[in-house]
């Protein structure tokens, strides 16, 4: 029996969870400012997931979308970028972009488009993701909230 999540904003003792997960799924570390940007899946207290929003202005970058893998599979990944997306309409964000070399049609499931670099808004483009963290290679995708 899977024990019930919870989607909470990190807090600083989750920081060392957060990176490592980051570092298990090998995405970038690059740009992470700390915590107060995360959100956390959590389960019995423990962090099992987390999802991230830089702003830029009236944009968004959802960076660091992670989760264990014996998380996966179970619809956690989507409450956690459901929630995610809920933050940033709280926020008052017009778009959210991202950039993944792995997981397009996860994100194309949840309600993101692709686009072209050229499409990505231009406080975006300031990002250490679309400029160095992510390669020219990854798949740009995006949700107008």
């Amino acid at each position: 029996m899977i024990e019930p999540v919870t989607v909470r904003k990190a807090e600083s003792a989750d920081y060392a969870r957060i990176t490592q997960l980051l570092r298990e799924a090998a995405l970038p570390l690059e740009g992470l400012a700390g915590h107060e940007n995360f959100l956390v899946l959590s389960r019995d207290g423990r962090v099992v997931g987390c999802a991230a929003i830089e702003r830029y202005g009236e944009y968004g970058l959802l960076r660091s979308v992670a989760l264990e893998p014996n998380e996966r599979r179970h619809g956690f990944g989507r409450r956690l970028v459901q929630e995610t997306l809920q933050q940033a309409r709280r926020d008052a964000l017009s778009e959210l972009v991202l950039f993944t070399t792995t997981a397009a049609p996860f994100f194309e499931r949840l309600g993101f488009r692709t686009i072209s670099r050229e499409e990505v808004p231009a406080p975006v483009r300031a990002s250490v993701e679309f400029q160095s963290a992510c390669p020219a290679t990854a798949a740009v995708l995006h949700c107008v909230l």
